[in-house]
């Protein structure tokens, strides 16, 4: 009966998520419905999709297991979890704040559907270079962080029912892609929203589980300040520096440089908007992290309780599943909620994924292919309807690659979630953050500069991750902060070393600036 109301639970989440994207197949009609959704979300849906998709199975399982494993041993403590989940929050709050609005004026004002539009049209990139280096790149690391997802959903349930991991893991890609591909940007969007509502349930019930299981909020801090002397310190009892907290915040830097992020920026009805979705999302995103901290730090006392820890199988991502488990066995009632819970996981994977690889395939099929063969313009509209439906197609087709690619890449059952997600993230933070910035703010920038930008930035990720950081001392820091000061170096010197940009491009970036200050008035008025 137990295991009957879990999987009875997660059936229904996933017929349900499944059933939005058949209920918006119809609904994309161009490239700018399957990619944007028409420009129409609203407030509320911008706020939480944006959000759920940026926490995936990280905040679930990724961001606890760092909090607990500093309690049992293992990579992970106290510290990290805490300045990353602070990094983060300044991260959000700023984005929303200086990024997103004028991100939407000025996505609309060029015409740009995807980022490397974005990128390309801002600077006149005729030739499409800067357009396709920036596709590339969205592909090469939305593969691993996608990957991250699934290898999430293949853990949950090898844990839970000891089902085959890779048997899990492939099921959990195909429903993923099945409604990506049906319902395109609007079916991500909505089904987001929902699964960041799921995700809040299960935050809660787990944190009131684990107080209850320790005796009382009190215990449980004691339990886990028992267990490593000074582990609330945020210097890690003095192991912790100064460097390491900068380099652990450094993951704010990266919200400036996230394709699925920003595409929800871009995506919103009314730019007016946005200071009410801001306020849901930031205020959305410090309680939920602050709660997924408290689940690493009281878990402790429920796993050594229950003698998980001496297992030998003990892995501290999957506190939140063998909370559900526990939970699961107390009655048929709490049997469904547990699976409520265990869908929370599957929500947060989910919700991540689909935008990824809704974001890698509009790359391909917007900015690889669809720059060489249908970038003409002198065309009927019959042709013209002819290539939008092409696009679409091609978008679908590469959901279903950029699927099975990662699925390949998530084989490896013992694969870190929150290391695979740090990489990625490092990976568009230093290749597009420093960018979007100088996009935004500064109109000197040139098609040079940017690409400089984006090349040295995202070389920067690899050679500091796999080469520099391995001398430690000084330079064992988190690889996106050189990366993004790399990058903003390199904008900053070939833009001036190099012609400015045209009468037109300058033009541009004034009048959305005027649109800004247009909007910030009405708002005060």
């Amino acid at each position: 009966m137990t295991n009957a109301m879990i999987i009875i639970a997660i059936v229904v989440y996933m017929v349900a998520i499944v059933g939005i994207g058949f209920y918006f197949t119809n609904k994309n009609k161009s490239t700018d419905d399957f990619y944007l959704g028409g420009r129409r979300l609203g407030p509320m849906v911008t706020a939480m999709s944006a959000e759920a998709s940026d926490m995936s199975s990280w905040l679930l399982m990724g961001l606890p297991g760092v909090a607990l494993a500093g309690l049992t041993g293992l990579n992970g403590s106290f510290a990290e979890a805490t300045w990353t989940a602070i990094g983060l929050a300044v991260g959000t709050y700023l984005n929303w704040l200086i990024v997103a609005k004028p991100i939407r004026l000025y996505s609309e004002k060029i015409h740009a559907f995807t980022i490397p539009d974005f990128y390309s049209n801002r600077y006149g990139d005729e030739k499409g270079v800067l357009c396709v280096i920036s596709a590339v790149i969205i592909i090469v690391f939305f593969v691993p962080y996608t990957a991250s997802g699934f290898a999430s959903i293949g853990k949950l349930f090898n844990s839970l029912f000891g089902v085959d991991y890779h048997a899990a893991m492939v099921v959990g890609a195909i429903v993923v892609a099945v409604y990506t591909v049906l319902g395109g940007f609007l079916a991500a969007s909505t089904t987001d929203f929902i699964q960041s509502i799921i995700m809040t349930l299960a935050l809660f019930v787990v944190i009131g589980f684990g107080i209850d299981a320790a005796g009382s909020f009190g215990a449980a801090m004691d339990n886990a300040s028992g267990a490593v002397n000074g582990y609330f310190s945020l210097t890690g009892n003095g192991s912790y520096s100064g460097l390491a907290i900068a380099s652990t915040m450094a993951w704010g830097l990266g919200y400036f440089g996230m394709p699925h992020i920003l595409l929800r920026f871009m995506a919103i009805e009314d730019e007016r908007k946005l200071v009410v979705s801001r306020r849901i999302a930031v205020v959305w995103v410090v309680i939920s992290m602050a709660v997924a901290i408290l689940i690493g730090v009281i878990g402790f006392s429920y796993v050594t309780k229950a003698g998980l820890v001496s297992s030998g199988h003990f892995d501290p991502e999957r506190i939140i599943v063998y909370i559900a488990a526990a939970l699961a066995h107390i009655n048929p009632a709490w049997a469904f909620i547990a699976g409520v819970i265990l869908s929370g996981i599957l929500a947060s994977t989910m919700s991540t994924s689909d935008s990824q690889m809704l974001a890698a395939a509009s790359s391909v099929s917007e900015n690889i292919l669809g720059r060489f063969l249908w970038n003409r313009t002198d065309v009927s509209a019959e042709e013209k309807a002819k290539a939008e439906r092409g696009k679409i197609r091609a978008a679908r087709i590469t959901v279903l690659c950029v699927a099975l690619v990662s699925i390949f890449f998530a084989w490896d059952p013992n694969s870190s979630v929150f290391r695979i997600v740090s990489f990625a993230w490092a990976g568009f933070g230093g290749s597009f953050a420093a960018l979007t910035l100088f996009s935004l703010f500064w109109r000197r920038t040139n098609l040079p500069g940017a690409i400089a930008g984006v090349v040295c930035g995202g070389a920067t990720v690899f050679i500091w991750k796999f080469g520099i950081a391995k001398l430690g001392g000084l330079f064992a820091i988190y690889e996106l902060l050189p990366a993004f000061i790399v990058s903003s170096i390199a904008i900053i010197v070939v833009s001036l070393l190099t012609a400015p940009p045209s009468e037109e491009i300058v033009r541009t970036f004034d009048e959305v600036k005027v649109l800004d200050q247009e909007a910030r008035r009405e708002k005060l008025d």
